[in-house]
């Protein structure tokens, strides 16, 4: 059967500038290491077409074309069907002291075998002791005292001579942070590593392959057979063959076996648990798998750590903005700023502080020249990475460097387009500790063949022109010391705004007085003229005695009522626009009560909810109120002297309900007087509309207008 090419979860470079150690392909190596064994198959019918190591000595010398179940005496098909696919490992049931692991790798189903452990731990061993050993990781106050922890603890679970906490840095490199060690064995601890040790399509293995161990260095690779296997993807087998780079180089430091197991936080990753011995040594599937979780709860603990130390610097960085927020808000905040230069500078732990405004600078601290300043301001306003630059090395930024002198620390803020806030730090000369020359890690001849460094002898090297990193909780710090400012010029502003439209209000509201006040007392004249209008109505009308005449002045009087009650609630009320209408309709109908008698006062029943309406439209309303309740007593009940009439009020959404009912014998009359045609026009006047509906028995009359005019 042909192989297949690498599926395309094989590790692919990044295409960016890489060494000649960067593109070996790691992944393809085409072999095994010999303590183990590894099988190839074809996933669907789970026939062996290749394998690796000493299969005839384990499991069977006819393995070839073999059925895998067979082979490894397991139902395969089942744990094939488990796999999780690319990446994922399943494990089967041990054989002929081997452990067994399939996965998936491209078209291929995968199976490797590793030598058992000699003396396994039971399960609940294993896990009180990874617990224990977690708890110590939490009690661990500051992460050098985890890393020194964990150190020892991945030695007594290891048994190698040498363990080392390994962190990568921001340029790849890499420094030994913890140790634990044969005290016969140098120690590489603080010692930096250059990138170069750790390619990058290594780096990609790590996070995906959290374990990888190199029991004897002087192995003889076990290729894969039959001859054509060579491309099949190896980046998930334990077992693969590695680099000769990689064993040249760990022969170089005098290790004999080796392991790695991979510290991933939030995904990338972090750094290495790297194991040395002087003497070959195995490590069996279990005591990686213990060590993973290990690593894992590592991880956690260093996560959290850095979590909590950012918090603290959050919390005493809001300490100091929380300080300046009143401040700034008092006055001109850029003049407080210079005021406080100091407190500034102290905030992110800095040497100089810069403010400009315009084109004048104020510093405080170490700071060059003001003409510099600006020139710097000048270039970093022509870059696009927002309102914050922030360096660490100014030359590599800057061409005109060096008119900065020792100053290589630069964090500016353009606050807005006239003021900028800069702090500055001096030059910090590091000391690094390197095992061996970096600068000859690298050969220059990408055609040559690869050798890696043979000394790992410290080597010293002095490192000017950088100082201390600005952290990006300090430029979180500076972005909200810009929010800062600009709220507090806009709430600046905003209260002198406020002030003007004060004065401006007051002046309004005392002409709003002085209008009020003029319209109440003719609000109250104009009710006086029409109480005393209403006054002679009633003498005329008893004058005039029982009769038509009569009538129509008293209907007369207690339109005019209706008027002249509005004004009068305008002259009593502080608000002149509107009016509620529900007190308004029940002074009206105490009024009619009063002009109608006992009789018909008795059987008055109101049901009027508060409604709110402007004051025209409560006159036009009270006209129709008084002019339904009037036609009721002279219509309802005919021959009698009173009964039953209901005036209810109620209001839906922006419109109102005024109904007036009756038990009486229903509507009369042709709806010609001057009462339903003053009604009609008042009704149109407000977009109203009126029903009269049965009442059964009697006459239900329904208004139904909107609040407010269209």
């Amino acid at each position: 059967m042909d192989p297949q090419p690498a599926s395309d979860d094989a590790f692919s470079p990044a295409p960016i500038a890489l060494t000649p150690c960067d593109r070996e392909p790691i992944h393809l190596s085409g072999a095994v290491q010999p303590h183990g064994i590894m099988l190839v198959a074809d996933p669907r019918t789970l026939q062996v077409v290749a394998g690796a190591g000493a299969i005839e000595a384990v499991l069977s010398a006819d393995w070839l074309g073999a059925d895998l179940s067979a082979l490894l005496d397991q139902d395969v098909a089942a744990l094939r069907d488990a796999a999780p696919g690319p990446g994922g490992t399943v494990l089967g049931a041990t054989v002929a002291g081997h452990d067994v692991a399939l996965h998936r790798a491209g078209p291929w189903l995968i199976a490797e075998l590793e030598p058992t452990e000699a003396q396994p731990g039971t399960v609940a061993a294993t896990l009180g002791w990874l617990d224990a050993i977690a708890a110590g990781f939490e009690r661990a106050g500051t992460r050098r005292m985890l890393a020194d922890r964990a150190a020892v603890a991945f030695r007594a679970l290891t048994g190698f001579d040498r363990v080392m906490i390994y962190r990568f840095l921001d340029d790849d490199a890499g420094c030994v942070i913890a140790e634990d060690r044969d005290p016969a064995l140098p120690s590489f601890l603080h010692h930096h590593f250059p990138a170069s040790d750790i390619p990058r399509q290594a780096r990609a293995l790590y996070v995906r392959n959290r374990t990888r161990v190199i029991p004897d260095v002087g192995y003889a690779p076990a290729p894969l057979r039959p001859a054509g296997f060579e491309q099949v993807d190896l980046s998930d087998v334990a077992i693969r063959s590695v680099s000769p780079v990689h064993v040249e180089y760990l022969r170089n430091m005098g290790v004999q076996a080796s392991a790695s197991i991979s510290i991933v936080k939030d995904g990338l990753l972090w750094g290495l648990v790297a194991c040395h011995n002087m003497t070959p040594q195995l490590m069996p599937r279990s005591i990686r798998a213990a060590a993973a979780a290990m690593a894992s709860a590592l991880a956690r603990q260093i996560l959290a750590k850095e979590e909590a130390e950012a918090y603290r610097v959050r919390l005493a960085l809001r300490s100091e903005e929380d300080a300046l927020r009143p401040l700034l808000q008092q006055s001109d905040p850029f003049r407080i700023l210079g005021e406080r230069a100091d407190e500034l500078r102290k905030m992110l732990d800095a040497d100089g502080v810069a403010l400009v405004r315009d084109r004048t600078v104020t510093v405080s601290g170490v700071a060059p020249d003001d003409a510099d300043v600006l020139e710097l301001l000048r270039f970093a306003a022509l870059r696009e990475d927002g309102p914050v630059f922030a360096t660490r090395e100014l030359a590599a930024e800057w061409p005109g460097a060096a008119a900065f002198g020792p100053i290589t620390g630069v964090l500016a803020l353009r606050l807005d387009d006239r003021h900028t806030l800069m702090w500055l730090r001096v030059e910090q000369i590091e000391e690094i500790e390197w095992a061996g020359n970096p600068h000859k890690a690298v050969p220059h001849d990408p055609d040559a063949t690869l050798h890696p460094r043979a000394s790992f002898e410290s080597w010293h090297e002095t490192v000017r022109g950088r100082t201390r990193r600005w952290t990006l909780e300090q430029i979180e710090g500076a972005n909200r010391l810009r929010r800062l400012f600009r709220e507090a010029r806009a709430s600046n502003e905003l209260r002198r705004l406020n002030q003007e439209l004060e004065r401006t209000g007051a002046e309004k509201d005392g002409l709003l007085a002085q209008k009020d006040l003029l319209m109440r007392e003719v609000d109250h004249r104009v009710q006086n003229s029409l109480q005393l209008v209403s006054s002679f109505l009633a003498i005329q009308a008893r004058d005039a005695g029982p009769g038509v005449v009569a009538d129509q002045l008293r209907e007369a009087r207690s339109r005019l009522s209706a008027v002249a009650l509005v004004h009068r609630r305008l002259y009593r009320d502080d608000q002149i626009e509107t009016i509620d209408l529900s007190r308004y309709l029940g002074e009206l109908i105490d009024d009619l009560k009063q002009s109608l008698g006992e009789e018909w006062s008795r059987h008055m029943m109101l049901s009027i909810a508060p409604v709110l309406i402007p004051t025209d439209r409560a006159v036009n309303i009270g006209l129709i109120a008084a002019e339904l309740v009037i036609n009721a007593t002279k219509y309802a009940y005919p021959g009698q002297s009173g009964g039953p009439i209901e005036i209810t009020l109620e209001q839906h959404r922006n419109r109102l309900r005024l109904i007036v009912a009756d038990q009486g014998v229903g509507k009369q009359g042709d709806g010609e007087g001057f009462g339903s045609r003053m009604m009609r026009a008042v009704i149109q006047r407000i977009d109203g509309e009126m029903d009269y509906l049965d009442n059964e028995p009697g006459l239900r009359a329904v208004l139904t207008a909107p609040i407010e005019a269209a």
